[in-house]
């Protein structure tokens, strides 16, 4: 059976629209330079708040990605 490793990493999405917005801006963001995601996870929400109004959402999202095995003898 074959093993993997993954790698997990803590990303801020955000958004003036919505927690959804900002979790799927985080994923679709670091997609472009990472490969092989496979598993977010959102982690926290939370609001920033101007003049008393919500002005951005933001989510904290753990997302994992596996790492290559480059080693060509195996």
């Amino acid at each position: 059976m074959a093993t993997s490793v993954y790698k997990i990493i803590e990303l801020v999405g955000t958004s003036e629209k919505s927690w959804e917005d900002a979790a799927r801006n985080a994923v679709e963001t670091a997609s472009k330079s990472l490969k092989d995601l496979r598993i977010a996870e959102v982690s926290k929400l939370d609001l920033q708040i101007d003049k008393g109004k919500v002005c951005t959402y933001r989510a904290r999202v753990m997302v994992s990605f596996k790492y290559k095995n480059n080693d060509k003898t195996k």
